[in-house]
C-alpha cells in the first residue's frame, strides 16, 4: 500500500506533523518495500483551500492512505471522496508511522478531527490556543436587580 505521511521533514526519520494541510511535506511510502518520496506540500503557503490542495496532491500521486495529526472538514471531505483512507498519529517518526499501519495499530478517521482553518498560521509546539479569557467582570450588575439589592421576581 502507498500511504503518505505528513511530515516536518523528507526522511523516514522525520516527525509527524500535526497539520494535514499546513505540513511541510509528504513522505509518501511504499509499506511493503519502505521506498519513499518525499512531496514538497502546495498549501503551506496559501491563504485558503490548503487541505484540498494537499489532498488534491496526495491523489495524484496514487496514494490509498494518508497520517497526520488532525484533519480539517474540507480536507476529510477531498480525501474521503477521493477514496483515501485517513489515519491519526499524533506523534513519531514517519517510519513508526508505517509501521502503525502495518500492524493495525492507527485509528482511522470516520469525521474530521479539527474545525476549519485549525492550522493556518500555526506552529507545532506548546502554547498553541492557550488563551486564558480575562473577562474584568464589567457587567455592573445589570440583571434583574438592577446592581442595587432590589431584585425583582
Amino acid at each position: 500500500m502507498k500511504v503518505a505521511i505528513c511530515s516536518s521533514g523528507t526522511t523516514l526519520d522525520s516527525p509527524v506533523d500535526p497539520r494535514f494541510g499546513r505540513c511541510p511535506y509528504f513522505v509518501i511510502v511504499d509499506t511493503e518495500t519502505l521506498e519513499y518520496v518525499a512531496e514538497p506540500n502546495p498549501g503551506i503557503t496559501m491563504g485558503q483551500g490548503a487541505g484540498v490542495a494537499a489532498a488534491q496532491l496526495i491523489a495524484s500521486k496514487g496514494a490509498q492512505a494518508v497520517v497526520a495529526g488532525n484533519f480539517g472538514p474540507n480536507a476529510h471531505q477531498a480525501l474521503s471522496a477521493a477514496g483515501i483512507r485517513i489515519y491519526t498519529a499524533a506523534a513519531g517518526t514517519v517510519r513508526q508511522a508505517v509501521e502503525q499501519i502495518k500492524a493495525g495499530a492507527l485509528p482511522e478517521v470516520a469525521s474530521p478531527t479539527v474545525a476549519s482553518h485549525f492550522g493556518v498560521g500555526a506552529q507545532p509546539g506548546p502554547g498553541m490556543g492557550g488563551g486564558m479569557g480575562r473577562g474584568m467582570g464589567r457587567g455592573r450588575g445589570g440583571g434583574r436587580g438592577g446592581g442595587r439589592g432590589r431584585g425583582r421576581w
